[in-house]
């Protein structure tokens, strides 16, 4: 069954530049991964000024899924990257979670 993964990131007029550039970086990188479908993203501002951007991942299965955020995971490893603290640092929010299409 394939899965979709969303994530929700309410991000600080200050932080988009820095935060665009990471989600560059993770978009190109998951492209390129075994089982990947499609993704998708979206943005808007809210009444205070902050960037609210939802992303999209479709996968081809839970395993498939799981392999790609071991991969990422390991990208953040040899880039020296962290991801919570850059949310941190940033005072970015996140919300993630995986859904699967509702079929009629």
């Amino acid at each position: 069954m394939k899965q979709i993964f969303i994530d929700q990131f309410t991000v600080p007029s200050g932080a988009e530049l820095e935060f665009k550039e990471r989600m560059k970086v993770n978009r190109d990188f998951i492209k390129k991964l075994d089982g990947f479908i499609e993704d998708r993203a979206y943005e808007r501002h809210d009444d205070q000024g902050n960037l609210i951007c939802i992303t999209t991942a479709i996968w081809q299965n839970e395993d498939v899924l799981q392999k790609a955020k071991e991969a990422v995971q390991q990208l953040y490893r040899q880039q020296g990257f962290d991801m919570k603290a850059m949310l941190q640092r940033l005072n970015i929010s996140m919300e993630r979670n995986t859904y699967q299409a509702v079929t009629d």
